[in-house]
């Protein structure tokens, strides 16, 4: 069950740091965040964050199925 959380937090950490990525960028526009280098930073460290968690839990998931 934790497994499923952990996934679900680095899904969600993946995808709402590249929206902020985007935006920082200012690909995509239309909010205060469009154009601003701190967004597109903040972005990066949640896309990296997100992408550790992942990683660690679908590899914790594989060494269990291993064993």
């Amino acid at each position: 069950m934790a497994r499923w959380i952990s996934l679900a937090v680095g899904v969600v950490l993946l995808l709402v740091g590249a929206v902020w990525v985007l935006q920082g960028a200012g690909v995509v526009t239309g909010s205060f965040m469009t154009g601003q280098k701190l967004w597109f930073l903040i972005g990066l460290a949640s896309f990296l964050a997100g992408v550790v968690v992942v990683a660690a839990t679908t590899r914790r998931s594989a060494r269990k199925k291993t064993d």
